[in-house]
């Protein structure tokens, strides 16, 4: 049985490690290219794109695949829309794997976005000084914002431009500790946080720093899966639906 892993999170990194300590199954993740040291898991790699929906359709009759795992960042919904449509031409069982999203508790101010042009906009009635823990990617969002803004960005690679003009940059790769996060937020005296709603416990500290400190969180929310495909929480889940 071939089963491809569409990567990049710690749930496929799992999963690829229960995949391959099968008999009679071999396991393929993809991994988008965009990080320079990833964290590699066990079994066959692949690292860069497919060539939108026609190109990963033709990967998967050209290498047999009888079944793809979409265990991508959440945000991740070029390649998650181009798995929808390379499963449906070649029919080819397709499973989502996502952690569940963050819920807010007693005590957080949360404001939610529906992209991060509108997190962008909504920064000006909550804060000055942004730790914004989005990633390097659509960081042009925020750059024609109002000129007293500043950002913290954090991110495991170094931005490229546009990016706002007045920012620090944090490299870094969690999971990260609730004493750190705390320590970010007093020592650059940030007032609000920007994040994507990722889940996980990983960078789910931030969260919790936000809520002592009183600062507001814009949270982006995650794009919806396709309807029709089945999804899971966790990789155990994902284990038995391939396994069945």
């Amino acid at each position: 049985m071939h089963v491809l892993v569409l990567g990049g999170t710690a749930e496929a990194r799992s999963l690829a490690e229960s995949l391959t300590a099968r008999p009679h199954t071999r396991v393929t993740t993809s991994l988008a290219g965009r990080v320079a040291a990833p964290r590699t898991p066990p079994g066959e790699l692949r690292v860069g794109g497919f060539g939108g929906a026609e190109g990963l359709a033709g990967w998967l009759r050209a290498h047999a695949v009888d079944a793809v795992v979409d265990a991508t960042h959440p945000f991740a919904d070029t390649i998650s829309r181009n798995a929808e449509q390379a499963a449906a031409a070649t029919g080819v069982p397709l499973l989502v794997l996502r952690r569940p999203g963050w819920q807010p508790v007693a005590g957080d101010d949360w404001h939610e976005a529906g992209s991060l042009p509108e997190a962008a906009a909504l920064l000006p009635s909550l804060g000055r000084r942004v730790f914004l823990t989005t990633g390097r990617m659509g960081l042009a969002a925020f750059a024609g914002g109002p000129d007293d803004l500043w950002f913290l960005v954090r991110s495991v690679e170094p931005p490229e431009p546009p990016y706002p003009p007045r920012m620090d940059v944090l490299l870094d790769r969690g999971p990260f500790t609730l004493d750190g996060e705390r320590h970010i937020l007093a020592r650059h005296r940030i007032d609000v946080l920007v994040t994507k709603d990722s889940g996980g416990a990983a960078t789910a500290p931030k969260l919790t720093a936000a809520r002592e400190a009183g600062v507001p969180v814009v949270v982006v929310r995650r794009p919806p899966v396709a309807e029709g495909v089945p999804v899971v929480a966790d990789p155990e889940a994902a284990l038995r639906w391939v396994t069945g």
